[in-house]
Parts: structure tokens; sequence; C-alpha cells
């Protein structure tokens, strides 16, 4: 076997590396050319340049197309640059501002992850006739031990700091057996040092942020930009029925947040609900964030036998923020998905958020699976008060249903 787990020579396998432009991919594509094998790298033009070629920290256009073109050059592999601009806007873009809209909080890492990079990228390396698809994520792709049918698993990465599988837990299994991450036994330093020593003159590169496509952070631009008749003023209202201000749009709002809420009540206040066929903001105190169970939608198994319903909750641990650890939990499928059970509250769960399942919290552990959270069941319970009927009942119809769709998370 060779480095990457298949039967060959590294001269006779031929490897697409998805070069972004930023150290941690340019690194890949170096290690493996100095490994011997047939690299080629390719990179994704994925939204306009123009407002991100001077950017720090964009991904995926402007100056970091030049870049990884330049350490193509500097290691001496073919590089070619495809646009993928309209499926990204498509598959990406577009549904980022519709899940906004319905009062969720997306993450565009994971559909851009699903819907082009693991899936348009790893055609495109399937019609090269690679043997493999290798990207510089911070995960790692195990043979496990006890199958005899070279199936793979995902793993936490070794270096829990830059771990990004919370971000991949939507590969599939046909996908794993393609798909490699050299990076994952690497701490972040490590691959710097590595880049210093190929030479690369992105070596101290700024890292990319995890939304490439929204300047300045500034997101709510994006969605009026793309839905300039959707975005609805509303009310702010406290979970015991008072209304307490007004906002211009739910898109700027976010369960959990607690700054930026506009309002002077003496008492701390937490957006706890985003009511978005109504278009209001509901608040209230911090005790109303702990959740204590889970609904997923589109979930995604990547265990062994795929539980179902009626089986006996399975101990997992689960994450539902990048920045939190995995914690204890419980899973169980019912007739209406999947269910997570929180033994511990877990605080300010957004739907539209992943949640991702893992075989135990252990720094190393195996990713199940995971899905995209629904609807969140809260430990201090929440009867949201009803709308006034003028707002129950919007005068233009075709814009409430196209700010709101279809379902009320």
């Amino acid at each position: 076997m060779n480095s990457l787990g298949l039967p060959k020579d590294p001269r006779d396998t031929r490897v697409v590396v998805a070069m972004s432009g930023g150290v941690d991919s340019s690194v890949v594509a170096a290690m493996l050319a100095r490994e011997g094998y047939e690299v080629i790298g390719i990179t994704l033009q994925l939204y306009d340049h123009g407002a991100a070629i001077h950017r720090k920290g964009a991904c995926c256009a402007g100056q970091d197309i030049h870049d990884a073109r330049r350490v193509a050059e500097r290691i001496g592999i073919p590089h070619y640059v495809l646009d993928y601009e309209s499926r990204f806007r498509d598959a990406v873009i577009e549904r980022f501002a519709d899940s906004y809209l319905n009062g969720e909080t997306p993450i565009p890492c994971v559909e851009c992850n699903r819907s082009i990079k693991f899936t348009e990228l790893l055609d495109t390396a399937r019609d090269l006739g690679a043997d493999v698809l290798a990207t510089g994520h911070y995960v790692a792709s195990r043979l496990l031990a006890d199958r005899s049918d070279g199936r793979r698993g995902l793993f936490r990465a070794a270096d829990p700091d830059r771990d990004q599988s919370y971000f991949l837990y939507a590969t599939t299994d046909e996908q794993l057996s393609i798909v490699r991450f050299p990076l994952g036994d690497l701490t972040k330093p490590e691959t710097r040092a590595l880049a210093r020593e190929f030479g690369l003159e992105i070596a101290d590169k700024h890292d990319s942020q995890d939304i490439c496509f929204v300047p300045n952070g500034r997101y709510a631009d994006i969605i009026e930009r793309l839905r300039p008749k959707s975005v609805l003023p509303g009310d702010i209202v406290h979970a015991d029925g008072r209304v307490l201000g007004q906002h211009n749009g739910i898109i700027h709002f976010t369960v959990g947040q607690r700054k930026g809420l506009g309002l002077s009540t003496g008492e701390p206040l937490y957006v706890v609900k985003l009511d978005a066929e109504n278009a209001r903001v509901i608040v209230g105190p911090r005790d109303m964030l702990a959740t204590s169970a889970i609904t997923l939608g589109d979930l995604n198994w990547i265990g062994d036998a795929t539980p179902q319903p009626g089986d006996a909750p399975i101990e997992v641990a689960v994450r539902v923020r990048s920045t939190r650890p995995p914690h204890p939990a419980f899973l169980r499928m019912t007739a209406d998905g999947a269910v997570i059970d929180l033994p511990v509250a877990e605080q300010g769960v957004a739907p539209g958020q992943a949640c991702v399942i893992y075989e135990n919290a252990e720094s190393r552990a195996r990713v199940l699976g995971g899905g995209t959270i629904r609807r969140t069941t809260s430990v201090m319970p929440l009867i949201v008060p009803p709308a006034p009927k003028s707002q129950q009942e919007p005068t233009n119809t075709a814009d409430a249903k196209s700010a709101t769709g279809t379902e009320n998370t």
C-alpha cells in the first residue's frame, strides 16, 4: 500500500488536489508531489473575485487563485482553474439566503462541501482519471480495522483546535473511498513549517474565512441584494407577550444573540426564537436557551448499522457548534427522523446549524454522521405568544411566502 492506502506505486497513482490558494491545500500538493505521485492541482472559482481580490481571508477567488497557480509552478505540477460560479450560487448562496429568511442560521461551508467539492469536483477528478481526490482539511480518513471490505471511516483530526470534521459530516461512504485528507495527523504549526521547507511564499498566509463570499462578515447585505423584497420589518417580542421594540429584518438576528438587540429593559435578554412566519424576534432570559433535545433533518449516516425507529437509544457524542467540543448524548430514531437527547443541556442551539454525531467524545473519535437542526426542545417550556391578527395575515401574501418559505422552524 502507498501512503494514500492504494496498492499502487505513487508514480502510477494520479491525485487531484483541491487547491484553494491557502497554506493547507498547498502543502498537501507539495507533500504528494515530493512522494512521487502524479499530482494535478485544481482551483475552483466560486464567486465574483472582484469584491474579494484585495481582501485578506477570502478563498476560491481573486488573489487566492493566483497564489494557487504560483504554488503549482513552484512544485512543478499542472494546475487548472474551473469556473463553478453559477453552480456555487445555486447550491450554496441561494440556499444560504433562503435559510436565513426562514429564521435559520445556516452553515454554507457544509453545503459547499456536500454540493460542490465532494460532488462536482469529485466528478471532475474522475473525468481526469484520478485515483484519489485530496484536500487540505484537518480531518482523518482511515481504513476500518474490523472490516475486510476496504471501507474507510471519518475521524476527528489529531489537532483538536484545527479539527474540521464538523463541516464534513455530510461526506458519504462512497466519497470516503476516494477522498483523502493528508493533514489529519498534523498541527497547523507543523503544516506551516512544511510550507517553509517547500519554499512556498504563502507559508505565513492568513487562514480563510468560514463564509468566503461575505465581504467583511456582512451577510445581511448579501441576502438583501438577493431577496430585496423579502426582508420584512417586525416586532421584537418578549416571551411573556410584551412588544419591546421593532427590527428591520430577522436576518439580522440568530438564536442565542444578546448584543445588538437595541433594547433597554434593565434585564439581560437573548434571542430565544425567530418567528419567520410573522417576522418576529422572540427574546427572553438566558434560561430559555437551554436545550434538552434536538430533532434533525437530512441525516447522513456513515457509521456501521444505520439506526432504525424502535431501536434502543445509542450512546454517542455530539457537537452543535463548530467551536464547541463533543458532549455525551443519546441518539434515537423516530418516525419524524433522528432525535438527539442531551443529558446536559446545550445553550443557544439554532435551527439551520449542524449537529454532528461522534462515536464518543475522545480527541480522535470516529464521525458517525450528522444532520441539520430542524427543531429544538427547551428545558424551560417556550410558549410563544400568538402574533396579532394583522401580522398573521400579511397584506402582501407573495412577499410573505417568499420571505418565510412553507416551513415554520
